[in-house]
């Protein structure tokens, strides 16, 4: 029976994100891939230092207890295979050891294996990169700086805040929104309470989460929240696809056009 990871949830992140290469980066950027190769090669039994989503991919892996593998992490990335070499040895060097599979592409854009890979996201630390996988149709993300902190607050908890329209959901209400305005928008959800909305890109991800969320076994616990610019009356379509999905979320924030920055931060 072939290898399949369609009861996991697969995540695919950048070398960059869960390793710091600035310094090397910086070589990269000066056109010198030979120079580039040379200092990986170099350095192969050198750990790399943890990148910014390091405490992210490690709390994830947390779910895989013994021979049960929940959460599987791969290496998508435009590094060289020589790089390669070194990114899978910094990962058995901080116990990341789970993490087997990669694929490294010298220069080229690595986007099309989130498909085969059946990846639920890519994260990123480089904003292009995370634009360009979303314009494919792939689920991604920024991870920034301030993620780091997360660990330390909630060394227990993964939270991952999602967007309703044009993320979870389609972007069906969104166009009515954009087309003919926020009182059209509101009778328009409102005529609609009791039609569920039709699938956004990132509902995969949170099913994958939602799964994960029943494992009982770990102490590890995943906290999901709603963030969304409705306000009620077009709140109860949301809530209901929740139902109609039969997936919840732990906290629901209407903000009716407020910034969420702050709420964000909050939620951390």
């Amino acid at each position: 029976m072939p290898v399949t990871l369609n009861d996991k949830l697969v995540v695919a992140i950048s070398s960059r994100a869960l390793f710091d290469f600035e310094e090397e980066n910086r070589i990269f950027e000066q056109g010198n891939d030979r120079a580039y190769v040379d200092l990986q090669l170099q350095r192969l039994d050198v750990p790399a230092p943890p990148g910014v989503a390091f405490s992210l991919v490690r709390k994830l892996l947390a779910f895989n207890i013994g021979a049960e593998q929940k959460v599987e992490v791969v290496l998508l990335s435009r590094n060289d295979p020589v790089s390669g070499m070194r990114v899978f040895r910094s990962c058995k060097a901080h116990g990341l050891d789970s993490i087997q599979r990669g694929v490294f592409t010298q220069g080229r854009n690595p986007f099309s294996y989130l498909k085969p890979l059946g990846a639920h996201l890519f994260l990123s630390a480089n904003a292009v990169d995370v634009q360009q996988a979303l314009q494919l149709g792939f689920p991604a993300a920024r991870v920034l700086t301030e993620s780091v902190q997360a660990q330390d607050s909630n060394p227990h908890e993964v939270r991952i805040a999602f967007d309703g329209d044009a993320v979870l959901f389609s972007d069906e209400a969104e166009r009515v929104y954009q087309s003919q305005g926020l009182d059209a928008f509101q009778r328009h959800e409102t005529e609609n309470a009791t039609h569920p909305l039709p699938d956004g890109p990132f509902k995969p991800l949170l099913a994958a989460l939602h799964r994960l969320q029943q494992d009982t076994q770990s102490q590890m616990r995943i906290r999901t929240a709603l963030v969304t610019a409705r306000s009620a009356p077009a709140h109860e379509r949301a809530i209901r696809t929740l139902m109609d999905w039969n997936i919840g979320v732990d906290e629901a924030m209407f903000l009716g056009g407020l910034a969420k920055g702050e709420f964000l931060r909050e939620f951390e």
